[in-house]
């Protein structure tokens, strides 16, 4: 893959997607948007994806240094990918909380450019030996439970209510 991998200025910004500096300012300019949107109504799908993505970080750190598996270029630690499970949940918490006050034409668009981005932040990794393939398919799998944790949360506790179009998470039935 490193072989195959486009320029290394590409690889880096593609990488760069999982940094904290730059996931975290995403998800919280899409939470500020959904609470403004909603007039507040959307708190508790907010505060879901908040704790989801402050559970990522200690639940990377854990299986981290219970594996202490060893990198591409050396040292250990790198089992599952911090960078990737940041992306990840921060953009797919951005996109929950968001998706629904887009016009059903842009949807399927917008969860392409989500994913797009989700994976070249994986290939970034790779390709600059950042992690090995599988750091990066372990990541995203810490990152699906907790979104889907943090969506089923939210829908829990706005049952009952219908999705009006103003940026809700809950209850909305595709």
């Amino acid at each position: 893959m490193r072989r195959t991998a486009p320029s290394s200025a590409l690889a880096e910004v593609l990488a760069d997607v999982g940094n904290m500096e730059v996931a975290l300012p995403l998800l919280a300019v899409a939470m500020a948007l959904s609470l403004l949107r909603s007039r507040g109504r959307t708190w508790p799908p907010v505060l879901c994806c908040a704790v989801a993505v402050g559970l990522m970080a200690p639940l990377v750190a854990g299986v981290k240094a219970w594996t202490d598996r060893s990198g591409p270029l050396g040292g250990g630690g790198f089992y599952p990918s911090g960078h990737a499970a940041t992306a990840a949940v921060a953009l797919g918490g951005a996109l929950l909380l968001l998706s629904p006050a887009l016009p059903r034409a842009a949807r399927a668009p917008v969860w392409t450019l989500v994913a797009a981005l989700v994976v070249g932040n994986g290939l970034g990794l790779v390709w600059r030996g950042y992690h090995w393939p599988l750091d990066v398919v372990a990541g995203w799998c810490l990152s699906v439970l907790l979104l889907y944790a943090a969506a089923a949360t939210a829908r829990r506790t706005h049952s009952g209510q219908r999705n009006t179009g103003d940026g809700q998470m809950a209850d909305e039935r595709r």
